[in-house]
């Protein structure tokens, strides 16, 4: 439990995760540094990866539902001719094949069968589970099966070099996306085998690498007085979504949990922000079109009163 004399942060910390660690390394080492017990993250980064893994802490957590299917951005660092079972430099040895010969041409020519929506079969060395276990605890523990496949799209690949053997890709992908097996897919289909030798996050949802902090610096920052300057407001993971403001009666309905009447929303928005008429932020919703009109059904609900977020709202940004 927090220790009372401890200010309880609300917002998004945007860390530059270093290799080595895994996502939850980082979410334990803030939660140490803040003192506080509700933080999470989005967006799960190998330990071998570096990158944007964005933090939430407080009310921000209750975000984290609302950007998991948030697409991403990432430098991928392909070795051909090396191929590893977890489709990584982390793993173990697989098979050598010869690199020789191929061009910048025809990897050119294979990179478009893996842009839009493509079928990927998980690493077998992946978080996803199965019957109640880890397929990197099953992997590890010597039992044959076979990871599952899974529709992912994969909104742009650019070249940014090609040093024989390596090639440098970015990548631009919806949610869930692998690009160990990207790499492991496109080192099949060139005849060389390939793994993912380095990897970087660039983006994720909204947030991005020019906003992240280091974990070093984060540790001479005085949050208790500048945590404003250094984290992003919880709504600041949505802010491209439809709002909402609600005026004193509107405001009561929500904290309550009822629907708010509105003829404004798109019935296909995914998520609508709710903000009071003095712009606090109080929230998401989604819109659900009944008999009577459009309706905005809130998810997740926050009280400015209690939550003591230390950080301004994107509507108070824009109306001060």
């Amino acid at each position: 439990m927090a220790r009372r004399d401890t200010p309880r942060f609300h917002g998004f910390l945007i860390v530059d995760k270093p290799a080595g660690w895994t996502s939850h390394d980082v979410v334990g080492k803030v939660r140490r540094l803040t003192r506080q017990r509700a933080v999470g993250h989005a967006g799960t980064l190998d330990p071998a990866a570096t990158g944007v893994l964005p933090i939430a802490l407080g009310d921000a957590t209750k975000v984290l539902n609302a950007i998991e299917d948030s697409s991403k951005t990432y430098l991928a660092e392909i070795t051909f001719g090396i191929e590893t079972d977890t489709f990584d430099a982390n793993g173990r040895l697989t098979r050598i094949r010869d690199p020789n010969g191929l061009s910048l041409g025809t990897i050119n020519n294979l990179l478009g069968a893996f842009r839009g929506t493509v079928s990927q079969q998980a690493p077998r060395y992946s978080a996803i589970q199965r019957g109640g276990r880890r397929l990197y605890e099953m992997a590890r523990a010597g039992i044959e099966f076979e990871p599952p496949f899974r529709d992912v799209v994969i909104h742009d690949l650019q070249v940014i070099e090609f040093s024989a053997p390596v090639l440098t890709l970015c990548v631009d992908c919806g949610a869930g996306t692998y690009i160990r097996s990207l790499a492991n897919d496109l080192g099949n289909a060139a005849g060389t085998g390939a793994h993912l030798s380095n990897l970087v996050r660039l983006r994720a949802g909204s947030f991005t690498l020019a906003t992240a902090w280091t974990f070093k610096d984060l540790q001479r920052i005085p949050h208790d007085s500048q945590w404003a300057s250094v984290a992003l407001h919880p709504d600041s993971a949505i802010v491209q979504t439809a709002a909402i403001i609600l005026d004193e009666e509107g405001c009561s309905r929500w904290l309550a949990g009822r629907s708010i009447s509105t003829g404004d929303i798109d019935p296909a928005a995914a998520i609508v922000r709710a903000y009071s008429v003095a712009g606090d932020w109080m929230g998401y919703g989604v819109p659900v079109l009944t008999i009577d009109g459009i309706v905005v059904q809130p998810r997740r609900v926050v009280d400015p009163a209690s939550s003591g977020a230390e950080a301004e709202s994107e509507l108070r940004r824009i109306t001060a």
